[in-house]
C-alpha cells in the first residue's frame, strides 16, 4: 500500500508528538538519575538473596515489587524536585528544555504526577517490609523536603543531605528480603554516601556558572575551586578501606574495587596541579559514573 503525501507527512508529525512526550516525560523523570538509582536497589536485593542462601525464582514476585516500588518513588521525588526547582531551571542552560520550563507539562499536572507517583511507589513497597518502606521514606524525605525546598539553595551542606537519599537504595533492596542488619548494605550505605560527594562536587564544577546565576549554594560556587578539589582528594581517599569490609565478595572484588579507588585517587591529587579545571572536573565526572557502575555490577557478578 503506498501512503499519500498527506497521510505521510500526518504519521510523521503524530511520530514527533510521540517522540516529543516521551522525551518531556524522560526529562521529567531525570531519566538517567533514576535508572542510575535502580541498579543500587538491585544489587542491594540480590546479595541479600545471597547472603540468607535464598533463591531468586521463588522471590521474583518480592523482586518486581521491591523494584517497581522503589522505582516509582524515586521518579515521583524527581518529579517534585522539578515542579519546585522550576525557577532555577529556568535560569540554568541545561535545565532550559525541560517540559516545567516550556510549559508543556503543566505545574499542576507535575505535581499530581509526582505525588500520585510516590504514593503508589510506597504502595508497592508496603508488600515487602517495612523496613523496606522506611528507608524508601528516608530517600524521598531527604530529597524532596531537606534537599530540594530546604538546603539547596542555602547552604553547600546540601549535597550530604542529597547524598543519603541516593545512599539508602542498596538498603531498600536487602530489607525488602531480609533485616538491613548486616555489615554488607551498611557498607554499600557508606560507599554510595561518600561517592555522591566527589560525583556532585564536579558536576557543580562543570556548571559552576550555571549555579552561580541561578544562586545555588553549591560547594564551588561559595567557596572556589581550590577548596572543592580538596574535599574531592578526602573524600575520594575515604572510599579506599570500604572493599576490605567486604571480603565475602573475594578477592576479585577486592583487588578490582581497590585499584579503581586508587586510579580515582590519582585523577585527585593530579587536579591540584591541573591548569584546565572545567576539563579535569568533566574527566571526574566521566570516572565517577563509571566507578560505581563498575563496583555494583561487579558486586552481582562475582555472586554468580
Amino acid at each position: 500500500m503506498i501512503l499519500s503525501k498527506t497521510e505521510a507527512h500526518d504519521g510523521h508529525v503524530r511520530g514527533g508528538q510521540v517522540a516529543a512526550f516521551f522525551a518531556d516525560f524522560m526529562a521529567l523523570f531525570k531519566g538517567i538519575v533514576l535508572i542510575a538509582n535502580v541498579l543500587p536497589v538491585f544489587t542491594g536485593f540480590w546479595l541479600a538473596l545471597v547472603f540468607t542462601n535464598t533463591s531468586f525464582a521463588i522471590h521474583v514476585d518480592l523482586f518486581l515489587l521491591t523494584i517497581i516500588g522503589s522505582t516509582l518513588v524515586m521518579a515521583g521525588a524527581l518529579v517534585l524536585n522539578n515542579w519546585y526547582e522550576v525557577d532555577l531551571d529556568t535560569v540554568m542552560d541545561r535545565t532550559q528544555i525541560r517540559p516545567t520550563v516550556t510549559g508543556r507539562i503543566s505545574l499542576k499536572t507535575t505535581l499530581a504526577l509526582g505525588i500520585v507517583l510516590s504514593i503508589v511507589g510506597f504502595v508497592f513497597l508496603a508488600f515487602t517490609t517495612w523496613e523496606a518502606v522506611l528507608y524508601a521514606f528516608i530517600g524521598w524525605f531527604t530529597y524532596v523536603i531537606m534537599y530540594t525546598m530546604w538546603t539547596k539553595r542555602k547552604y553547600t551542606l546540601n549535597t550530604v543531605i542529597g547524598s543519603i537519599s541516593g545512599a539508602v537504595t542498596p538498603l531498600i533492596g536487602w530489607a525488602a528480603v531480609g533485616s538491613a542488619n548486616h555489615i554488607v548494605p551498611v557498607v554499600l550505605f557508606m560507599i554510595l554516601f561518600i561517592w555522591q560527594m566527589p560525583h556532585t562536587f564536579a558536576i557543580a564544577m562543570k556548571r559552576h556558572d550555571e549555579y552561580k546565576a541561578a544562586g545555588v549554594a553549591m560547594l564551588p560556587v561559595i567557596r572556589g575551586f581550590e577548596m572543592t578539589k580538596r574535599q574531592i582528594f578526602v573524600y575520594v581517599a575515604c572510599l579506599l578501606p570500604f572493599p576490605f569490609f567486604l571480603v565475602p565478595l573475594g578477592t576479585a572484588f577486592i583487588v578490582v574495587a581497590t585499584v579503581l579507588n586508587l586510579a580515582w585517587l590519582g585523577l585527585a591529587i593530579w587536579g591540584f596541579f591541573v591548569k584546565d579545571d572545567m576539563k579535569w572536573a568533566r574527566i571526574n565526572f566521566v570516572v565517577s559514573v563509571n566507578y560505581i557502575a563498575i563496583l555494583f555490577i561487579m558486586m552481582v557478578i562475582v555472586t554468580l
